[in-house]
């Protein structure tokens, strides 16, 4: 199936989040509402280095498919070659970082570093699609700083390179984070290009999804940082795009199935050890703005033990019922 046919059927994109979109999460997203799901970003020299970690990251599976796998690096060979062991797998799209503002990516020249060199950018991006057996995609942002936005140049130079669509987060990189992310430039990219775009920035809410559609025209809505604790976002944007009406928050009972699920799934991919220190994050997110949720994270971020921590879980849950029932009576 084409991204556009995919985007049609369901617009809303898992945005790619080093740490956080691993296979289990993505999962999560995907039954929650999610019509694509990227993965986190893979360093290029990385896999083509055969690293183990790098490698694991690959790992899929047909429920959570159409599954996007984001590579980034700086050598037009270097991503030719990564492009061709990624597409060899069970991957539908192969996405090129132009977009992260990390230093230690920049470092290397790759990312949001792209965005300075369009020439390298084309080079890279025209080697990628001639090794790739799967259609490939590209996330920029609008430029470097508010003096030097390339995005309408990059999209149409991705489009004349056989990209099949390109995201764009509405910041530049001097902006990182900050700031607000500008629609109007999304909506402007939109109308520069015959490929798909997906737009990115700001969107923390169903309604939010909704209205950057309705401004920018976009194919397709990414969320990012908003999906931290909060994978339901995706199944209320959605229900709220098919009938206009905004489902509830996910009940205490819910999130508890769903923290546990979460974890268990992880300690299976990862191991015991690693699977417990990687989810805390998660544990964190998933109890912010809930009573007593800041003992309750002191208390699990010095756990190690996977039954410990379900164990934490669960006591936590029983004590927010029994403050709820004492305040009903």
């Amino acid at each position: 199936m084409s991204i556009r046919e995919i985007l049609k059927r369901n617009p809303l994109v898992l945005a790619p989040m080093a740490g956080i979109t691993d296979l289990p999460f993505r999962m999560i997203c995907r039954e929650l509402g999610a019509g694509l799901v990227f993965s986190e970003m893979m360093s290029v020299e990385a896999l083509i280095r055969d690293h183990k970690r790098t490698f694991s990251m690959l790992h899929t599976g047909p429920a959570e498919r159409p599954v996007v796998f984001q590579i980034f690096g700086s050598k037009p060979k270097s991503l030719a070659e990564a492009a061709r062991l990624v597409s060899e797998r069970e991957v539908d799209f192969i996405d090129i970082n132009m977009g992260c503002p990390a230093p230690k990516v920049l470092k290397s020249g790759a990312g949001s570093a792209l965005l300075r060199d369009i020439g390298l950018a084309k080079e890279i991006m025209s080697a990628v699609v001639g090794a790739s057996n799967v259609p490939v995609t590209v996330k920029i942002r609008l430029g470097w700083d508010a003096k030097n936005i390339v995005a309408v140049d990059l999209a149409q130079t991705a489009e004349s390179t056989g990209i099949a669509a390109v995201t764009v987060h509405g910041r530049t990189k001097a902006q990182g984070f900050s700031g607000h992310a500008d629609w109007g430039m999304i909506k402007v990219v939109k109308g520069s290009v015959g490929i798909p775009v997906i737009g990115n920035g700001d969107v923390r809410s169903a309604l939010d999804a909704k209205r950057m559609m309705d401004e920018t025209g976009c194919d397709g809505v990414m969320i990012g940082r908003s999906i931290q604790g909060n994978p339901w976002i995706f199944r209320e944007a959605k229900q709220y795009l098919e009938t206009g009406v905004v489902p509830p928050h996910p009940s205490d009972e819910e999130r508890k199935t769903m923290m546990l699920r979460h974890m268990n799934d992880v300690v299976k991919l990862l191991g015991e050890d690693i699977g417990v220190r990687e989810m805390r994050k998660h544990l964190c997110w998933y109890t912010k703005g809930l009573h007593g949720g800041a003992e309750f994270r002191e208390r699990v971020n010095h756990l190690s033990r996977l039954a410990e921590v379900k164990r934490e879980i669960e006591e936590y849950f029983e004590s927010l019922d029994r403050s709820a029932m004492a305040t009903h009576q």
